[in-house]
């Protein structure tokens, strides 16, 4: 099930993939020749943007040395049904991994798929009550699954609607919408149970509003305003149940960053970032310190210190890249995959003892704007993305940890 995929005329680049915001009236409906004409100038205003950031970027780029004792090869798994991009992957209590919505060529997508990493292949599960791509993903407390926002089928604005899937039925029933409509949001599960979506763009702007999600009740409030409006930005639960918002864009890349204390419903202002970050991911490591890297205009890395709320330099990735993935491993180290320019093969592993990077196995496949989740065996799927002619893909791989 799907639905024809709409695009705008912009530069601005989203957190899931260079995907175009729904800002007009031009639907594509399942012309694939049609949505290439705007493939090639949404790659093309990549592409720029990529070379601007290597030429900025480049002379920071570290040189990278091992991480003692550990590499990762990648292997091929089972293919999804239907291939996709946009979309979000959920690991299940029960070790299946949850794959819905997204985008393919012929359109934005209902569907959704179940992983079984016990024996590598895929089968379908219920359908989205909405197609969407674009929306934020999260595993409530209860076993089930969170989805929110998002751009749906065939509208000028982002949804507003959110919905439950039950992985003992594998259906999906509605709950409470949001009071605004968004994509390009944060969704964060707090310590109490109730999950906070924070920013995005709502259709007209880019918003600053917030809101707590109740599964009690099957609610949405407002929980304040972020000091700066953002989307594209990342949200990290911290050790101390606060919520780090990071970087994003506005009209400009933002350096400014966030905390919000759930126990005071407030914000306020942390350190900045040393650059600006946009597209970025952000990853907390076992330290409690908050690692963020890669995006648009975002090469280099930096660790986010909660003692002393300010942001330090460390090591450099080998390459730089955006829409990429970053997984925080059972051992503490982080394994990075993916991303562009031009659909990397190469991951790189983050020592965090050392401040160091390892450039480690490639991708079957180069892709970007894929999912990785960590499997509970300690493998790391790797769903969907693009391939370098901006194509969703859907091949999978999973990532499996070599020991030297």
């Amino acid at each position: 099930m799907h639905c024809p995929i709409r695009l705008a005329n912009t530069t601005s680049f989203h957190r899931t993939s260079p995907v175009l915001r729904p800002s007009d009236n031009r639907s594509i409906c399942g012309n694939p020749a049609a949505l290439m004409v705007g493939v090639v100038s949404v790659v093309s205003i990549l592409a720029r943007r990529i070379a601007f950031l290597l030429l900025f970027l480049g002379a920071g780029l570290a040189v990278t040395r091992p991480c003692l004792g550990l590499s990762f090869e990648f292997e091929e798994t089972g293919n999804l049904s239907t291939a996709r991009a946009n979309h979000t992957a959920t690991l299940l209590p029960d070790g299946k991994v949850l794959v819905a919505g997204g985008a393919t060529l012929s359109g934005t997508l209902a569907t959704a798929e179940l992983y079984d990493s016990a024996t590598g292949t895929w089968t379908a599960t219920g359908n989205l009550i909405s197609a969407r791509r674009n929306y934020t993903a999260t595993l409530l407390p209860s076993g089930k699954v969170l989805v929110a926002g998002g751009i749906g089928c065939c509208t000028q604005f982002p949804l507003a609607s959110a919905e439950l899937y039950d992985p003992a039925t594998g259906l999906w029933t509605a709950t409470g919408n949001l009071s605004t409509g968004r994509f390009n949001h944060t969704i964060t599960l707090l310590r109490d149970g109730t999950v906070l979506v924070a920013g995005g763009y709502d259709g007209i702007q880019t918003t600053a509003e917030a809101e707590l999600y109740d599964p009690a009740n099957g609610t949405w409030t407002s929980t304040g305003s972020l000091g700066n409006a953002r989307r594209e930005h990342t949200a990290t639960l911290m050790s101390n149940g606060k919520v780090l918002v990071a970087g994003g864009i506005n009209e400009d890349l933002l350096r400014r960053c966030e905390l919000y204390d759930p126990a005071s419903k407030t914000w306020k202002l942390t350190g900045h970032f040393l650059r600006q970050h946009s597209e970025h991911t952000a990853t907390l490591l076992n330290s409690g310190m908050v690692l963020a890297l890669g995006g648009v205009f975002g090469g280099r890395t930096e660790l986010y210190d909660p003692s002393s709320e300010r942001w330090i330099a460390t090591g450099g990735l080998a390459s730089a890249r955006v829409f990429q993935t970053a997984t925080l491993l059972p051992g503490g180290s982080v394994l990075v995959v993916g991303g562009s320019p031009v659909a990397l093969a190469s991951t790189e592993l983050y020592d965090p003892p050392t401040g160091t990077w390892t450039v480690t196995g490639s991708l079957i496949t180069g892709r970007f704007g894929q999912t990785a989740t960590l499997l509970s065996d300690g493998r790391v799927l790797i769903v969907g993305g693009f391939d370098p002619s901006f194509i969703p893909l859907a091949s999978a791989e999973l990532g499996v940890r070599v020991d030297d």
